[in-house]
């Protein structure tokens, strides 16, 4: 008989299991699945050659692939510029801000780990006196006996364990590592950022230098300037009028040119920001801008929502909004915490540890409390809308996330092939300029025309020079743009290896993934 309703025991002791196995393995988190957003077949403002080339007509630009973190290659290499690509170096290695993505990469691993342990049992240990009085009733005891005050001393080791009843322990989980490689694309945001803005930041200041050496240039010519009119007034040919004039277009020269030396010392104390140095312990030397011959080619729209950065962190955001729809509903079914203990209690310090003093709470039911929502004035219910209308707002910022991305390429595209064309005509500009300004002066100095022409002829020089030199900036910056908002990815692998690489499954990103994990702890020990 004894034997039978052992086995009885053992037998509810296994249902019991079972069934709490079955109830873990219940989620109510939704099936997250990636919303659907309108993509163009192809970029409207990308060249025609461009958008009908073949995969081995594409260049070296890299195919997408399926994984925003994804190694992006050192593509301002593409520019030839050793200097460019020293201070990318400098900037990678001290930058504070991508120093500070990293640290929050490091955060969000924490998180993920602190979610992963309620997976385990915990466990502690304590020892120390408690003083209690129990009543006559618990010790079956008449009211006349009245109760027994005592001190027990204990020594024992406590365990708990939460089961992971319809998913919430899972769910829980899920937001965290969404919301670490959330915290991961966020990182090589900042990081494709920075490197831009090293770049954008770097033409900048030649485009200043090639400003400054055009103000030189025209300081130089208005000096001489000068001195043919001072010339020609001793000799009595003009009046003082022209030389006054001469004096004031130097003077106006010289003001302009403090002007962009101005300009340029506020962009190089910027450039030392990104490379996370003190402006005075950072110069530049100076160097005219070389023109941006680079072009890139656009590739597909829908490449977008697998290369850009912030895109994958908009997305991943949705992930983590909807695995916490699953953690709000949980909270409307049972929650089963299994608790247990094991030592000694004695009501003396010396038989504390005797044999006879050892206790435990243990058991099918013992140390385990099912707890089941019944009122808790709407809460529940609340945070459940509450959790669903952060998905909602999280799928929305995403669809405008990318409908963002679409529309800086199409801007960028649209740049480079209207500045093919200005610059062109500008240049023509810049001819016809110098050929007046030189009629102009050669007229004046036959007397045929006055010095309001030389005047106008050689303002005319100078403001088409300096608008050539600004649209070589614009083109190169354009060139960087285009480049960030296609989410970076230049590398040397050849567009046919890449094109076949494009088609992996989706499976593909977990190295990637770890890569920028690595990356990022990198960045952070440094």
């Amino acid at each position: 008989m004894k034997r039978f309703d052992s086995l009885s025991g053992w037998g509810r002791a296994a249902a019991s299991g079972l069934l709490v196995a079955l109830l873990a393995a219940c989620s109510v988190e939704p099936t997250y699945k990636r919303p659907e957003v309108d993509t163009p077949a192809a970029f409207k403002e990308a060249p025609v050659a461009a958008s009908g080339a073949s995969a081995q007509d594409t260049g070296t630009w890299k195919t997408a692939q399926p994984a925003d973190d994804a190694h992006r290659g050192e593509w301002w290499k593409i520019f030839g510029d050793q200097q460019l690509d020293a201070l990318e170096e400098q900037a990678a290695a001290a930058n504070q801000d991508l120093k500070a993505a990293a640290a929050r990469v490091q955060q969000a691993r924490a998180v993920t780990r602190a979610a992963k342990s309620d997976w385990f049992p915990k466990f502690d240990a304590g020892f120390g006196p408690t003083r209690e009085r129990a009543s006559a009733a618990s010790q079956l005891q008449p009211d006349s006996v009245g109760g027994t005050t005592g001190t027990i001393w204990r020594a024992q080791v406590g365990a708990s364990y939460e089961a992971d009843l319809f998913g919430r322990v899972g769910s829980n989980v899920n937001a965290s590592r969404a919301d670490e490689q959330q915290s991961e694309a966020l990182f090589r945001s900042v990081q494709l950022s920075l490197q831009a803005d090293v770049a954008q930041n770097y033409f900048q200041l030649r485009e200043l230098d090639s400003d400054q050496d055009l103000y030189r240039r025209t300081v130089t010519l208005r000096e001489d300037t000068l001195k043919l009119v001072e010339r020609r007034f001793k000799e009595g040919d003009i009046g003082e009028l022209d030389v006054s004039r001469a004096r004031n277009e130097l003077a106006s020269a010289r003001a302009d040119a403090v002007g962009v030396a101005r300009q340029r010392a506020a962009s190089e104390h910027s450039l030392a920001i990104l490379l996370g140095k003190p402006p005075a312990e950072f110069s530049f030397a100076q160097a005219p801008l070389a023109p941006v011959t680079v072009r890139v080619p656009p590739g597909l729209p829908s490449a977008l929502l697998e290369r850009r950065p912030d895109v994958s962190a908009a997305e991943r955001a949705m992930a983590a909004a909807n695995a916490r729809v699953g953690l709000a509903k949980s909270a409307f079914f049972p929650k089963l915490d299994i608790t247990g203990a094991f030592g000694y209690e004695s009501a003396t310090l010396g038989d504390l540890f005797m044999w006879s003093s050892r206790a435990f709470i243990l058991g099918p039911l013992a140390g385990t409390a099912l707890t089941v929502p019944l009122f808790d004035g709407g809460r529940r219910k609340a945070n459940l809308a509450q959790a669903r209308a952060r998905y909602d707002e999280d799928v929305a910022q995403y669809r405008q996330q990318v409908l963002v991305a679409f529309r800086e390429v199409e801007d960028n595209l649209a740049d480079l092939r209207l500045l093919d064309d200005q610059m062109r005509e500008q240049n023509n500009a810049v001819q016809a300029s110098q050929r007046a300004a030189h009629l102009s002066r050669t007229q004046y100095t036959e007397g045929a025309v006055s010095y309001l022409d030389v005047i106008d002829g050689e303002r005319q020089v100078l403001t088409s020079q300096l608008q050539a030199s600004h649209l070589q900036g614009t083109q190169a910056v354009a060139t960087v743009n285009l480049i960030r908002a296609l989410g970076g990815g230049w590398s040397e692998v050849p567009a046919a290896d890449t094109a076949v690489g494009s088609a992996a499954p989706a499976t593909a990103p977990v190295s990637a993934a770890a890569s920028t994990a690595a990356s990022a702890e990198h960045v952070a020990k440094r």
